[in-house]
């Protein structure tokens, strides 16, 4: 199973991680947050960054979900990347998280354009998409 990292602005990654526990009623395996503070310098991040990333890899890779492209998480989650095995999806949302950890067992190639995808679908206009 692919292993997933969030990087996020402050307590972004913990709240999408707690909504997923509530709508799968438990905690997905191989799924950890990292939370970067205003005041975090991204190269002291950076440590505790790889660390988390072992954690979650079982040898099949990471795939690292950010927030926002450029941002300082995103550019913590850029230094992480190695193309095949570790690679990242930059505008993190539920259905974002939620389809990635349906497609884990898919491939990394897969499960990148499957994220991609459960973010730009989980953005309806509702009253014109009913």
């Amino acid at each position: 199973m692919i292993g997933l990292l969030l990087v996020t602005h402050g307590t972004m990654g913990e709240a999408l991680l707690q909504n997923v526990c509530h709508v799968l009623n438990k905690r997905p395996p191989q799924l950890l947050q990292l939370g970067v503070a205003a005041q975090d310098d991204p190269l002291d991040i950076l440590p505790l960054a790889r660390q988390m990333l072992a954690q979650v890899d079982s040898g099949k890779g990471v795939l690292v979900l950010t927030d926002i492209y450029g941002a300082t998480p995103a550019n913590v989650a850029i230094k992480l990347l190695e193309p095949g095995r570790v690679e990242g999806v930059a505008g993190v949302s539920l259905p974002m998280l939620l389809r990635a950890l349906t497609y884990r067992e898919k491939g990394m190639e897969t499960l990148v354009a499957k994220a991609v995808s459960g973010a730009r679908d989980g953005v309806l206009n509702m009253l014109k998409d009913i």
